[in-house]
């Protein structure tokens, strides 16, 4: 049997950093719950605006939330008043009364290449019940279009409303899972139509990683040498035998 394994989670510290950044001795439980309760707050409040990943940083007495949405305009409001409301509703549910809390808003730079921005636009046409394999299509002709080297899609349940559960999968272009260096972005998220619920995952892959080093400019190449191979003035070869005699006569002659 084989495992299943999430390709975030394989490629932490190549392609991949972790989503929350802190450490704690005693409050570990209590920040890991804080964590994961915010975030599915803000995708749930927030699920009109194609958000691609949240990440929370802590230290001493504040927390940082930094928020990549394809729609940032949605979430921030006219003159910042969506970020402010955001602001008091999570200090008010989550967090103490003591610790600051920031929030930063950052737009997606190509939104057809982020997997939760895909699962998102595929979440909102199954459930306004256009047919899957349209959604599909169209969903990975956006990724190749934007650059992507594969994608595959996979839809699971009462697709289009039959009895039976079953799962669908497209797929085009290649998708390297096992090798480390690819950089594979992968998200999975759930349809709720009349039906059930519909699961989505979706694998785009951009591309390999290299780790590329910054060149030092005070290691020169050392000159390399000139080496003359042949030289202008014409080589003069003189005979050996019994040919010398006869050949310094007809130059003396020459002459």
């Amino acid at each position: 049997m084989g495992k299943k394994v999430n390709p975030r989670v394989f490629r932490l510290g190549l392609s991949e950093k972790w989503r929350s950044r802190w450490f704690s001795g005693r409050d570990f439980a209590k920040f890991l719950e804080q964590d994961v309760s915010i975030r599915r707050f803000i995708k749930r409040k927030l699920r009109d605006a194609a958000i691609d990943r949240i990440e929370i940083e802590r230290s001493r007495g504040e927390v940082s939330i930094n928020v990549t949405a394809a729609k940032p305009g949605l979430i921030i409001g006219r003159g910042g008043a969506g970020i402010d409301e955001l602001k008091k509703e999570i200090a008010k549910k989550f967090l103490d009364q003591n610790t600051k809390l920031n929030i930063n808003i950052t737009e997606v730079s190509v939104p057809n290449l982020s997997a939760s921005v895909i699962v998102e636009s595929i979440r909102e046409d199954v459930e306004k019940r256009i047919p899957y394999r349209r959604v599909m299509k169209q969903n990975i002709d956006k990724v190749v279009k934007a650059g992507g080297k594969g994608v595959k899609i996979m839809l699971a349940g009462r697709l289009n409303g039959v009895d039976i559960a079953r799962t669908e999968k497209l797929t085009q272009g290649k998708i390297p899972l096992q090798t480390m260096r690819a950089n594979i972005d992968y998200s999975r998220g759930v349809a709720n139509t009349m039906y059930g619920t519909i699961g989505i995952k979706v694998w785009i892959y951009k591309g390999e990683y290299f780790d590329k080093k910054p060149k030092d400019d005070n290691k020169r190449k050392a000159p390399q040498k000139s080496v003359k191979l042949f030289s202008k003035e014409k080589l003069e070869f003189q005979p050996v035998g019994k040919d010398a005699g006869a050949n310094k006569k007809e130059t003396v002659k020459k002459k």
